[in-house]
C-alpha cells in the first residue's frame, strides 16, 4: 500500500453524521467503528465513533472520530482540509455541497496566482480550501 496523506478530524459527538455527509459529497466507501465495537458495549459512549475512514473513487481518504471520553474537543482547531486539482466540474461540485449550509470566507473565484480558489467552513465547523488549477496557455 502506498503512503497517503489525509486529514483526521475529531468531532464533538456528531462524527457519524459528519462522515455520512462527506460520503454524500464525495461518494465512496465509509467504514465506521464505534467504541462499542471495540469492546466497550456497555459504556455511555458505546454508540460514538472510535474510528471512521472514507475512501473515495477519486482517491481521497478522510478519517475521523468522536473525541474520546475525557478529552476536550475544540471545533476548527487550527487546520483546514485542502482539495485541489484541474477537474473544474468535479471540484465546483464539491465546493457547492461543502459550502451549502456553511459559510464562505473566500468566494470560489479566480485569484492573482491564476487558479480558481475559495475557502469555506461547512455546516459541521470544518474549514475547507478548494483550488482549481487553471491550464497554462
Amino acid at each position: 500500500m502506498a503512503s497517503r496523506l489525509n486529514p483526521y478530524i475529531s468531532f464533538g459527538g456528531d462524527a457519524r453524521q459528519a462522515m455520512e455527509f462527506y460520503k454524500e459529497v464525495f461518494g465512496g466507501t465509509l467504514n465506521l467503528n464505534t467504541y462499542g465495537d471495540f469492546g466497550r458495549p456497555d459504556a455511555p459512549e458505546a454508540d460514538k465513533v472510535m474510528h471512521a475512514m472514507l475512501e473515495t473513487p477519486s482517491g481521497f481518504t478522510l478519517m475521523g472520530s468522536d473525541s474520546p471520553p475525557g478529552m476536550e474537543h475544540t471545533t476548527g482547531n487550527n487546520f483546514s482540509v485542502s482539495l485541489s486539482g484541474d477537474d473544474d466540474a468535479e471540484l465546483r461540485g464539491y465546493w457547492e455541497k461543502l459550502s451549502a449550509g456553511g459559510s464562505v470566507s473566500v468566494p470560489l473565484e479566480k485569484q492573482m496566482w491564476g487558479d480558481v480558489f475559495g475557502m469555506c467552513t461547512d455546516r459541521f465547523g470544518i474549514p475547507w480550501m478548494v483550488n482549481i488549477i487553471e491550464p497554462q496557455g
